[in-house]
């Protein structure tokens, strides 16, 4: 009986980041889907392509079933810059977008990329609030509300 232990699962699609980067580069350069939008007044309308690069066109492209496999590649020491790298050229477009007023699908895809629209106070000093506190506020707020 030999003593090798037997791999699962199927092998891997990349065995190097160089090899992985140059299908990134392939997609940004040449196979990015393209939407058709109409701009300009009623008078004058032109209808131009735009580029509409996604993490699941690229993820598609680059022969992953889904976005779990591309994402597993970024843990694997020697892929990790190179995954993070494209997801970053994506995360700009949606960003950019932004910026040019195309704004909620733009921001629930920045929301995915870890993205947040909260603000966050931080508050310093003692504040003691206790049953007691809040009930006297309540009183007073009913009483002033003639509730």
């Amino acid at each position: 009986m030999s003593t090798e232990k037997k791999k699962n699962g199927r092998p891997p699609i990349y065995d190097n980041p160089t090899t992985l980067q140059r299908r990134i580069d392939a997609y940004f350069k040449r196979g990015i889907t393209k939407r058709t939008v109409t701009i300009g007044p009623a008078n004058n309308k032109t209808t131009i392509q735009i580029p509409v690069p996604t993490i699941t066109g690229l993820v598609l492209y680059c022969g992953f079933c889904d976005r779990r496999s591309f994402y597993a590649y970024e843990k694997k020491p020697e892929f990790g810059y190179t995954i993070k790298a494209a997801r970053t050229r994506i995360e700009r477009e949606y960003e950019e977008a932004l910026q040019g007023g195309l704004g909620s699908g733009a921001i629930f895809a920045l929301k995915n990329f870890g993205w947040v629209d909260k603000q966050e106070i931080e508050h310093s000093g003692n504040v003691k609030l206790t049953k007691e506190v809040i009930d006297a506020r309540v009183a007073r707020t009913r009483k002033a509300l003639a509730i």
